[in-house]
């Protein structure tokens, strides 16, 4: 045991700083990224003080940016793009449904044993956006309601992300902060060892049987019974009518000389009707755009396309003296199925749309695609849209070409929750990509090279392959992720640097004095479980990783299976949907709050036992 630590002025500004963090993240008056800048800097100001060298010293503030995790989390990012720009999600969505045919617990069983096992080899957030468009594909082809089917998928997404040590942030994040308590380590205490890939592989592999089990016996009763169908590619459909009123059918009208509505714009007309009907496309002098800005003039002798009620259009017609036509001629192209529709796109936690307004965002203007209705808390909004912020978990319901909605979806790093035809689709490579992606594992498997420079080798050969554009790789980066990981690290750092995390340890340890070493995994494991559903998994990990080593050296236990304890159980993010996968899942499976807490409940205490169980008695803590 070591020497008892008197509290020092540095470890009171570290506790400080800490004990800001967590009210920072729990408040969520900034964005988890935008305060791990903030405390970076923070720590940074100390090198001010006259006569002393900071909490973490000048030169080393930035290190986290050039950090085997933060590089090895961007190389997994852009090799998971790369897969997914094959096709080869959708060939996996027929090869399931050849399977499993039209039963749901057997759809159930193979999409969520296929989300967790890709999610041991990339981001967890990353597999579960993959799969919204093969869960939309699924049940429109054997009719099962997405509420069946997403949050299995979401909840055995994060499980899965134990099966290797990439397979999550925290998980690739703990290799670099055992390395940094290596260097603060006392004289007595051997090097802490570091995990390799699959050294985490039996823990995932009963978490994810576990999950996937417990859905197969407790699914039909745990999960809502929704009556929300999946989209179909550019059909009008009930389930878009039922949800969110939305009609779905377009109209052809020609503006004659005798119309009422030559010289006005398309946002006048539109603000003046309600939010009832949209022009979602106009030809002037043989040129038809679609989604056109708000700001196109309407001019006699041209012709607009408008979506709306047939009842509501007629009369429309008659009042503004417009030629309603029996069929679609000028805009068949346009809006044939293979080449437009209605889309529902999801709001994801690191989206670049969060915070802004449809205005902001100049849907029409710079994207060419119309903002329908916004699904938010259970219910759909459809008025007042223009003005309405952004926020993580939204539901957009868009029409636009589908190239248009594409490129909507990559600049603003949406998610689609509708399949539909993708022209970026490259096919062709996907023998280059699966064959880049199993070099890449054994580079990590059987040599002595750096996670982060295996990864990013099988990163750059997805672009110098052309299987992915360097433009693509770089959207496919999730920057606030990036940014938080890169940014705590000095946190941690300066807990381990100033003593703080032994202080700490030492006062936890005199809080359950003579307990056997099982009951202070258990503790860490409840402690990593509440931060995480309060702040960033990333961030709770900084924070209780140096604790635990310092408490596993003070009770004479592992410190490394200590800090793998914490790692792991800040996967444990099943009872409110603060973690990225459920924000993910969440509108489009149609969940409250309340669904997650039923099914969560158990699945929390479960995934606890078996952590420490196998933890306990796999790697003799």
């Amino acid at each position: 045991m070591t020497e008892p630590l008197s509290l020092t002025v540095e470890m009171i500004a570290v506790i400080g700083i800490l004990i800001l963090t967590i009210l920072l993240f729990v408040s969520e008056i900034l964005r988890v990224d935008v305060v791990a800048v903030l405390v970076m800097v923070l720590i940074g100001l100390t090198s001010l003080l006259p006569g002393y060298d900071g909490l973490v010293p000048a030169i080393d503030l930035f290190d986290g940016f050039s950090s085997n995790a933060v590089i090895s989390i961007m190389a997994v990012m852009i090799l998971g793009a790369g897969l997914d720009r094959t096709g080869i999600m959708n060939r996996l969505a027929a090869r399931i449904l050849n399977f499993a045919g039209n039963t749901e617990r057997r759809i159930m069983v193979l999409v969520s044993t296929a989300v967790g096992a890709i999610s041991g080899f990339m981001q967890n957030i990353g597999a579960a956006a993959l799969f919204l468009p093969v869960i939309d594909r699924i049940c429109k082809r054997s009719g099962v309601t997405p509420s069946g089917l997403l949050m299995p998928m979401g909840y055995c997404a994060i499980l899965g992300g134990t099966l290797t040590m990439v397979g999550s942030s925290p998980l690739i994040l703990l290799n670099d902060l055992i390395e940094n308590s290596n260097v603060s380590l006392p004289a007595h205490v051997q090097e802490l060892d570091t995990f390799s890939l699959f050294s985490v592989t039996p823990i995932g592999i009963a978490l994810l049987t576990l999950g996937v089990i417990y859905f197969f016996l407790f699914g039909k009763k745990l999960l809502p019974k929704g009556t929300s169908k999946a989209l179909g590619t550019g059909a009008v459909t009930s389930y878009i009518l039922d949800v969110y009123g939305i009609s779905g059918q377009v109209f052809e009208l020609t503006v004659t000389n005798k119309t009422t509505i030559v010289g006005k714009t398309i946002g006048e007309l539109e603000d003046e009707g309600g939010y009832e009907e949209r022009i979602i496309a106009i030809r002037t002098e043989g040129k038809v755009i679609v989604e056109p800005d708000r700001s196109t003039e309407i001019v006699a002798n041209s012709d607009i396309a408008v979506m709306g009620r047939y009842e509501r259009i007629v009369k429309i017609a008659a009042r503004m003296n417009l030629k309603l036509r029996d069929e679609i001629r000028v805009f068949q192209e346009a809006f044939n199925p293979t080449a437009s529709g209605i889309a529902e796109v999801v709001v994801p936690p690191y989206s670049a749309a969060i915070g802004k307004t449809i205005s902001d965002l100049g849907c029409r203007r710079n994207y060419h695609v119309t903002m329908l209705a916004l699904y938010r808390d259970d219910k759909p909004i459809r008025d007042d849209l223009i003005d309405l912020p952004i926020q993580a978990g939204d539901t957009m319901v868009v029409h636009s070409l589908w190239r248009d909605l594409q490129h909507f979806i990559d600049s603003l790093q949406l998610v689609a929750a509708t399949d539909f035809p993708k022209e970026n689709e490259r096919p062709e490579k996907i023998y280059y990509a699966l064959g880049i992606f199993v070099f890449t594992l054994c580079l990590v498997l059987f040599t002595d090279l750096r996670l982060s420079a295996a990864l990013l080798t099988g990163a750059l050969l997805m672009i110098v392959s052309r299987v992915i554009s360097i433009e693509e790789a770089y959207r496919a980066i999730g920057w606030q992720s990036v940014f938080l990981l890169a940014s705590l690290i000095p946190l941690g750092i300066a807990v381990e640097k100033t003593g703080t995390a032994t202080w700490i340890a030492q006062q936890f340890v005199g809080l359950l004095d003579g307990v056997p070493s099982v009951v202070f995994l258990f503790a860490f494991g409840i402690l990593a479980t509440v931060f995480t559903l309060v702040m960033s998994n990333v961030g709770a990990t900084v924070l209780l990783v140096p604790i635990a080593i310092n408490v596993a050296i003070e009770i004479g236990s592992n410190p490394s299976v200590f800090a793998l304890t914490v790692a792991l159980a800040t996967s444990n993010s099943f009872l409110i949907p603060t973690h990225q996968v459920n924000a993910l899942i969440q509108v489009p499976g149609g969940y409250r709050v309340a669904d997650f807490m039923r099914a969560g409940l158990a699945m929390t205490v479960l995934f606890l036992v078996v952590v420490i169980a196998m933890v306990h008695f796999f790697y003799h803590a």
